[in-house]
């Protein structure tokens, strides 16, 4: 495990601690602490107010039943925008967990500031354009310094990411494409997500022609197709696999998924896979909802006033989804997640550039809430394989997606024993 020194006496930091998803990072580092080397993780909480943060450790304190994380835990203060202060925190840890987002907006100086002081960094975000922008303007600064920055890390994309991984080493023979379908089960109270994710995403659209932009920038060639070519199904469409109407996932996992699909190619010189990434929006009504209320958002995000009204009133504009509260606590313990990976290739022994793909095999990642349960514990999880597999990882430092960074280390069992259970199921 990497080593705490005088100088830098924290394996991690969760910088933005008091944050709405930050807070229950902090819950789950002080129920991982155990897992650190000899049974002890040395961390700390950072952010922009101390006596916010104070109030984080004193609720985590009753929520666990650990009256010592009011006195024993360090609170760092750091702001974003003040560059000396992020170098200072970045000085202090072996890991950074950013939890400040919108990443577009506060992501960029953390990860220059852990570059420059040699702390590893890990964020969750479900930006595309932030975490492909990091690679290409990072990695090599990154890499001369032997600091590794690792995006993505939450629900957005660990278990799109690392499923693909398990869905290529439980297949007997090469796997060729994988369509992937996520549902999300609600209780009695329903589902919520947080102001935060919503900004995330009204920015995102509004800014998703830059990423066309900054794709050719890297000049990548094409990496080959093997098998069928996967087609692209419908906007809206009724899944068999699923039995409800479905459309794309429009978070980041197809882009984190073909990131890291490409560098084992490169890198490893493994078979890539072809993905498509869908997810289940219910009935027919639920349809209507999305049409309407998506083709309204889309007007509205190429304009600044409909930005504005966007973000002034999330719950209006996403039915009552996105609240400025976000979920309660009952909403959280009743909901869980689906995501089934159904994929085909060539059996051992058949020749993947002859003929059609000739086996199937379905697999499936389950977990609690996305957001702010499974996102805390993919999180950590990341940050302790990292402190206790550096190893592992490929080359000396960078920046990675999950799958490139972890494709070598036990992150599987690790999330298997945290909640998030990956297994092989039965083809329909």
């Amino acid at each position: 495990m990497a080593t705490v020194t005088s100088s830098r006496p924290y394996h991690i930091i969760i910088f933005g601690a008091s944050g709405f998803t930050g807070q229950f990072v902090v819950e789950e580092v002080a129920r991982c602490a155990s897992e650190g080397l000899g049974g002890c993780l040395n961390w700390a909480v950072a952010g922009r107010s101390r006596p916010r943060l104070e109030g984080v450790l004193k609720r985590a304190a009753e929520r666990l039943s650990m009256p010592e994380l009011r006195t024993d835990i360090e609170i760092i203060v750091a702001d974003v925008s003040i560059d000396e202060s992020l170098a200072i925190m970045c000085q202090q840890g072996v890991v950074i967990l950013n939890c400040v987002g919108p990443y577009r907006f506060y992501g960029e100086p953390v990860v220059k500031a852990c570059i420059e002081n040699g702390a590893h960094c890990i964020d969750i975000c479900g930006e595309p354009q932030f975490l492909e922008r990091m690679q290409l303007e990072y990695h090599k600064k990154a890499l001369d310094r032997g600091v590794y920055v690792i995006g993505s890390c939450g629900f957005d994309s660990v278990p799109a990411d690392m499923g693909i991984l398990y869905t290529q080493q439980q297949f007997k023979g090469t796997l060729t494409a994988v369509e992937s379908f996520l549902t999300v089960i609600t209780g009695p109270e329903g589902g919520s997500g947080h102001d935060a994710t919503w900004q995330s995403a009204v920015y995102g659209f509004a800014d998703s022609s830059s990423l066309r932009q900054l794709r050719k920038r890297f000049g990548h060639k094409p990496i080959p197709v093997l098998g069928a070519r996967v087609k692209t199904r419908g906007s809206v469409f009724f899944s068999k696999e699923i039995e409800q109407y479905t459309i794309p996932f429009m978070g980041s996992d197809p882009s984190v998924v073909k990131r890291t699909q490409r560098f084992l190619y490169e890198e490893d010189h493994r078979s890539p896979v072809q993905y498509r990434a869908y997810v289940g929006v219910g009935g027919l009504f639920s349809v209507v909802k999305l049409v309407c209320g998506g083709l309204l958002f889309w007007l509205m995000v190429k304009v600044s006033l409909g930005r504005k009204l966007l973000t002034w009133f999330p719950s209006l504009f996403s039915f009552g989804f996105f609240t400025k509260a976000g979920p309660t606590m009952k909403q959280m313990e009743d909901c869980y997640f689906s995501l089934t990976f159904f994929g085909e290739g060539f059996s051992e022994g058949q020749d993947p550039s002859q003929g059609r793909p000739n086996a199937k095999i379905c697999t499936q990642v389950v977990g609690p809430e996305p957001g702010y349960v499974a996102t805390p514990a993919a999180m950590v999880q990341s940050a302790i394989t990292l402190l206790n597999e550096l190893h592992s990882l490929p080359r000396r430092g960078g920046v990675y997606t999950p799958g490139a960074a972890f494709s070598k280390t036990n992150l599987i069992d690790r999330l298997n024993n945290h909640g998030i259970k990956f297994s092989v199921r039965s083809y329909p």
